[in-house]
């Protein structure tokens, strides 16, 4: 099965890089997608808590950017009044606040005024209330503040405003580079506020080739130096300031040579945590649920609020507060697995949140090398395994492959954070089992296609389809075979169709034999033929049925179920009514396929098929819609059954118990079993000649039921038989010369 081993080759050159395929890297978001939100914990971490310039801080404060002595005021309330332990800003602050008007204050000053000491006094007197920078700025000054700042890379690759410290640099990396993340221009805080506060992060997201952000850079590169990302330089002040160490997957390197960081460790006063990271340094962000005010992942309070004093004192007293904003105008929605307007400052959180809780996801740098092994290992084993294997089992064991990939890929992703690749595993999995399923369709199924245009004509669809399963064990050779058979007429149907049109009796007519058919079918019935207003069908063969008789039985009282609802519908629509009369019989028959080099049917013939049809024109006699052999009725005891009589039929000499089945036994009534068991006393009487009790027990059977065609027929013939004489020999049969 050369042909088999192709998806596992090209999930191997994928894999390992040499032929990227784009629709597999697409399947991989996806799959990683679905696991990410069937794990989702959607709970709420209380440590952090999000400070949102929402939509309605902007209406009640005003347009962003605020004042920063507004600034400083928020930021005096969050540690001072709120107590809380860190703050960190998911915002940048780029440029200088002249909103106080001192900067025109002082050019006054220094030009048209310069000569008004008591001008240039006032304004020194002022700058400490209209400087509103050095407000915020000392409003920072030995606070646990991180602010936040940006990389970019563009042709020009500006810089503007005050970089933090990096944490690393090539000297204390041993001049080895990283693999990381390089930008060359960056965005960041004016040189006051850098100064005033004790640290600051890059707040860049990484978005994937469909535009969702599934990781955060925990490292970025500018310039050679590396700097640490909002999160963990939130999450180093919480631990005081811990010191950073790389550490590596190797343990030396050539100058300039770049190696592969394993993660980060962090050294505190209380221990120490490691924080691990794929080949660009970053981190998959363990989303908690689907973002914003309503998520139920963190607690949002509205800046307004903070910023008006309007929170308890206290209320945020030992957490973690993030800065940022859900206003749409302030655009930092972003689009995510979970949510596609994603609070941007919610997906620091959720990293910060698992650093908390000492869980990361992220993707090692082996995660090619284990693709490439669980594809040759899923692959080959089902490429030399599947063409020994029945369809079944083929497919059995494609499943226990798919499922044993998927529970090993979870066990990994929720026991040790490792989201390893999984899609193209699967989709090799899939391509493989399919392409033995093709092929076993393509060469092996002739001769089972041969079988189903055998005995499609005869057999009902999900027969022949079990007949697919073993095809060698059926043939058309006639054979001697116990089975049921069945023959339906219908009433009534020669005067119908001499006042109705051709046309609209036909479709009377087709409409009557479907939902006979579907009955017959239902119940694994084999039709034999139409014959004008007559169906016949039996039950055991091509396709062994033990139950036979059980089925045949359960068929009929379904037809004449499917009858009575036909003639309601009919009565609703001014359509004439019909009846039908069905005979069932159970023995040993000859069945195959018989005919004339001409035409030729799969069928059934031999005495009990006779003794079938005979049966069904007793119908008529007694006034009942079934009636069985006594045979059928042995060999389907889960019914309910009225024994109408003992016959000779024409041909037959020995007389035959007939019964007509009323149901399973829960169907029937207390009063309909009553009224059964004095029927069977009442038949009883008149088999023991007793005539006074037969006629006695009779009025009080047509009292219950005066309509009974059964009774009427019953008293007729009671008349007649009182006047004989008693006969010793009597059996209580009663003799039929007419077919």
């Amino acid at each position: 099965m050369a042909w088999a081993l192709v998806p596992v080759v090209l999930g191997v050159l994928h894999a390992s890089g040499v032929l990227p395929l784009q629709l597999l890297e697409r399947l991989e978001h996806l799959v990683y997608d679905v696991r990410l939100r069937l794990t989702l914990p959607h709970t709420l971490d209380e440590r952090i808590v999000i400070i949102d310039i929402d939509e309605s801080s902007l209406e009640r404060v005003g347009r962003w950017p605020w004042s920063r002595d507004k600034m400083a005021a928020f930021t005096t309330e969050l540690f001072e009044r709120q107590g809380v332990s860190v703050v960190g800003f998911d915002l940048v602050f780029a440029e200088a606040d002249d909103s106080s008007g001192l900067k025109s204050l002082q050019q006054l000053s220094r030009g048209p005024l310069k000569d008004d000491a008591r001008f240039a006094g006032e304004v020194d007197r002022l700058v400490p209330e209209l400087d509103f920078d050095a407000r915020f700025a000392s409003a920072l000054d030995t606070q646990n503040a991180v602010l936040g700042y940006y990389f970019t890379s563009d042709r020009d690759g500006k810089g503007r405003g005050a970089l933090p410290a990096p944490v690393f640099t090539p000297q204390q990396l041993g001049d080895s580079a990283l693999r990381a993340t390089e930008w060359n221009g960056y965005g960041s805080n004016i040189d006051v506020l850098a100064r005033a506060a004790p640290a600051a992060g890059f707040f860049n997201a990484m978005a994937d080739a469909d535009g969702l952000v599934r990781a955060l850079p925990l490292l970025a590169e500018y310039q050679g130096r590396y700097y640490e990302s909002l999160a963990l330089a939130v999450y180093r002040s919480l631990l005081g300031g811990a010191d950073l160490m790389p550490a590596f997957a190797s343990a030396e390197a050539d100058v300039g040579e770049r190696r592969i960081l394993r993660g980060i460790a962090l050294r505190h006063a209380g221990g120490r945590a490691f924080l691990p990271v794929d080949d660009q340094l970053a981190t998959l962000v363990p989303y908690r649920g689907s973002g914003g005010p309503l998520g139920g992942s963190f607690r949002y309070v509205s800046a307004a609020d903070v910023l008006t004093g309007q929170l308890a004192a206290g209320s945020l007293r030992g957490k973690v507060a993030l800065v940022g904003t859900t206003a749409v105008g302030l655009q930092d929605l972003r689009a995510t697995p979970v949510g596609r307007t994603y609070p941007g400052v919610e997906t620091h959180a959720n990293v910060l949140s698992g650093f908390l809780d000492g869980k990361a996801i992220y993707r090692p740098d082996y995660g090619p090398a284990y693709d490439v092994v669980q594809m040759m290992v899923a692959g080959l084993l089902l490429a030399f395994s599947l063409p020994l294997l029945g369809a079944g089992q083929a497919l059995l064991l494609g499943g226990v492959v798919f499922a044993a990939l998927v529970g090993l890929n979870g066990w990994l992703y929720l026991g040790f954070g490792l989201a390893l690749p999984l899609a193209s595993a699967l989709a090799v999995v899939l391509l493989v089992t399919a392409l033995d399923m093709a092929y076993g369709y393509l060469t092996e199924s002739r001769t089972k296609r041969g079988l189903a245009q055998l005995f499609g004509t005869y057999v009902p669809p999900e027969l022949v389809d079990e007949m697919l399963l073993a095809p060698e064990r059926y043939s058309m050779q006639a054979a001697s075979r116990e089975l049921t058979v069945m023959f339906c007429d219908m009433r009534g149907f020669t005067a119908m169709s001499e006042r109705m049109e051709p046309v609209q009796l036909q479709a009377l007519l087709n409409d009557i034999f479907s939902r006979l058919t579907q009955a017959i079918r239902a119940q694994r019935g084999t039709i034999d033929k139409y014959m004008g207003d007559c169906v016949m069908a039996f039950w055991g063969a091509p396709v062994p049925t033990p139950q036979h008789a059980a089925l045949a039985v359960r068929a009929a009282l379904d037809m004449v179920k499917s009858v009575k609802l036909l003639n309601t519908q009919h009565r609703a629509s001014g359509l004439p009514e019909i009846g039908i009369g069905i005979g069932l019989n159970t023995g040993s028959m000859c069945v195959g396929d018989m005919g004339s080099d001409i035409r030729r049917s799969y069928t059934v013939i031999g005495d009990a098929v006779n003794l079938g049809s005979r049966l069904e024109g007793l119908c008529k006699v007694y006034g009942v819609e079934i009636v069985a052999s006594e045979a059928t009725r042995m060999q389907a005891p889960g019914f309910v059954w009225q024994e109408l009589d003992r016959v000779r039929v024409k041909g037959k000499e020995d007389a035959v118990a007939i019964f007509c089945p009323l149901g399973e036994p829960g169907a029937l009534t207390q009063d309909q079993k009553s009224q059964l068991d004095q029927w069977h006393q009442a038949l009883a009487s008149l088999r023991a000649q007793d005539w006074a009790a037969c006629d006695t027990q009779l009025e009080a059977l047509c009292a219950a039921a005066p309509e009974n065609p059964l009774l009427a027929w019953y008293r007729e013939r009671l008349a007649q038989l009182r006047v004989l004489p008693y006969q010793p020999n009597w059996d209580g049969a009663t003799r039929f010369d007419t077919k």
